[in-house]
């Protein structure tokens, strides 16, 4: 798949830069040529001889390279390859590509490039946490710029959590979909996937929400479109960016969020990991309430919103092959998720403790229970990009 094709890769300055050592080595093995652009930190991590020898490649290092820069070698370079990688992307390199800095050849690169680029962030967990950070990264998602990782674990620091750089075989498969065009188990698939709160007004600046972050959701849509599916993602207002490579359609409110799954269809399979409103606000308000000083509140007067799980699994005609909905439960959740199973009549309902005590919801991790007819199968607490791809491979087996 990766046969004759060009990539650039720039290697950031961070301990993971020696994981872009094994990361050349792979491509190579597949086919690919590599032009490696080291960053000045890099080189304190990795040697330009040791990247230029598994490259087979010189190292570009200096954006004042006369001998390069007489025919703008930069240009040429930013556009003569197929993908762009950086890998680690450092939380200074992340902040220079989202504020348009070009003050060395790596950031220079990326701004002068007219080709995709894939990052692969690494870094501390509470950079990657960062408020800055977290502008940084839905502003190059916004760009159009795609990502691999970061995974959870222990870190060099020896701190646990999110900011370790993907490893090199999944940043290798990351590239194989992105240049062949998402080939999997999946391809020519349409998945319909749901995500993220509704929003219920209560007047034009109020209303009713679930606590989601839209996180598991948009995992498991990246991890569908990695194995070719062709992904819808209907999401309410989260508040994480959506994956690059799908088909993103907004929507704030229960009725909304129905309306577009409907005209979504036909699918082969639909994944309701959305955390929708049961009831709205029959009687919003078209103008901001106000206290009047009496102490009175603002009666509230509440409509069942539509059971989009329960009407899509129904469905007597176009109904997806196989539907699966999401239970976030705070007490005997094994028991109420397998009653909402057979309630709703789909297929499969992955079961998750919402509790307080667990910090699921909005957080990193999750843990579930998969239910269908025939099994209860339980996961053991893991990342929801890791839950996102267990699920998506079983889908995948499902649909095969």
């Amino acid at each position: 798949m990766l046969a004759g094709k060009r990539i650039l890769l720039i290697i950031g300055g961070g301990i993971a830069a020696y994981k872009a050592l094994d990361l050349i080595r792979r491509l190579r093995e597949r086919g690919a040529s590599v032009a490696p652009v080291l960053t000045r930190a890099a080189e304190e991590f990795v040697t330009p001889l040791s990247v230029a020898a598994l490259a087979g490649a010189n190292v570009h290092r200096d954006l004042f390279d006369l001998t390069a820069e007489a025919e703008m070698g930069h240009i040429q370079l930013s556009r003569s390859a197929d993908l762009v990688v950086v890998a680690p992307a450092t939380a200074d390199l992340m902040a220079k590509m989202a504020g348009g800095l070009a003050n060395d050849l790596a950031s220079t690169l990326l701004l002068a490039t007219d080709t995709q680029v894939l990052i692969a962030p690494a870094m501390n967990v509470r950079m990657w946490q960062h408020a800055a950070t977290v502008r940084n990264r839905a502003v190059l998602a916004g760009d159009g710029i795609l990502s691999v990782g970061p995974n959870e674990g222990d870190m060099a620091c020896g701190e646990y959590g999110p900011g370790r750089m993907a490893e090199p075989l999944e940043i290798v498969a990351a590239i194989e979909g992105i240049l062949g065009g998402w080939a999997g188990p999946l391809a020519g698939r349409h998945v319909l996937v749901t995500s993220g709160p509704t929003h219920e007004p209560i007047d034009p600046v109020r209303y009713i929400a679930n606590r989601s972050s839209g996180a598991q959701g948009t995992a498991l849509a990246a991890a569908l479109r990695d194995l070719g599916a062709k992904v819808t993602f209907v999401t309410g207002p989260a508040t994480v960016p959506p994956p690059q490579g799908v088909t993103v359609v907004k929507v704030e409110t229960a009725q909304q969020m129905l309306a577009a799954v409907e005209a979504a269809l036909p699918a082969e399979a639909a994944v309701f990991a959305a955390a929708v409103a049961d009831w709205r606000v029959a009687n919003a308000a078209d103008r901001k309430m106000k206290k009047d000083g009496s102490g009175t509140p603002p009666a509230l007067s509440f409509a069942e919103n539509p059971d989009i799980l329960a009407t899509i699994s129904q469905l007597a005609k176009g109904r997806p092959r196989l539907v699966v909905g999401f239970a976030a439960e705070t007490d005997d959740v094994i028991a109420h998720a397998t009653a909402k199973r057979a309630r709703k009549g789909c297929d499969w309902i992955v079961a998750n403790d919402v509790s307080p005590a667990t910090g699921i919801m909005g957080g990193s991790e999750n843990a579930v229970t998969v239910l269908t007819a025939e099994a209860a199968e339980t996961w053991p607490r893991m990342a929801k990009d890791a839950v996102a791809r267990k699920l998506a491979a079983r889908i995948a087996e499902a649909l095969a």
